[in-house]
């Protein structure tokens, strides 16, 4: 896998801006080169992505609001895994993909993770279209063994909803 190395111990005391910055870049390059089971490795082994529905809160709860995207660990490596395959229709031939990402800031910490957010912005091209999807990124992140890992991710897209686009078959 891709991982960053750090000439420095690294706790959630130490990491700074630029050790964040250059972790997600890392997870934008792995879904953007369809590395989708490395980049499954960049969350915690109780990590969740989430990508709420466009008119609930950025804070709201999958157990009571519609979300487009509420996948703990399991379901996440399953979806990946579904991904991967000949058969993901939705995904096959693969979309090309490009995510952008800016803005980012370390907005908390504790003794066990961080919080961080960022502007992201996801271009996909297939079939002869480019859809954009243009969001905020909620992060928890954590560091096991001397590496960042997500323990949450949130994708807040800034749209009023899908359309154009209708649907998010990809990873954001």
């Amino acid at each position: 896998m891709n991982t960053m190395e750090l000439n420095r111990p690294l706790t959630p005391a130490t990491v700074s801006r630029s050790d964040v910055e250059e972790f997600l870049f890392l997870e934008a390059d792995l879904i953007d080169t369809w590395q989708l089971p490395a980049w499954l490795e960049l969350f915690t082994d109780d990590g969740v992505y989430y990508v709420p529905s466009t008119d609930v809160d950025a804070d709201a709860s999958p157990d009571n609001n519609l979300f487009y995207v509420a996948d703990d660990h399991f379901r996440l490596g399953e979806r990946v895994k579904r991904l991967m395959k000949r058969t993901a229709h939705a995904e096959f031939p693969r979309s090309r993909l490009r995510h952008l990402v800016s803005n980012v800031r370390v907005t908390g910490r504790s003794e066990d993770e961080l919080r961080v957010s960022c502007a992201f912005i996801t271009y996909r091209s297939k079939d002869g279209i480019t859809d954009s999807y243009v969001g905020t990124g909620l992060y928890r992140l954590a560091v096991r063994d001397g590496q960042l890992r997500i323990k949450e991710k949130r994708s807040i897209l800034s749209s009023d909803g899908l359309r154009p686009q209708g649907r998010v078959s990809f990873i954001l």
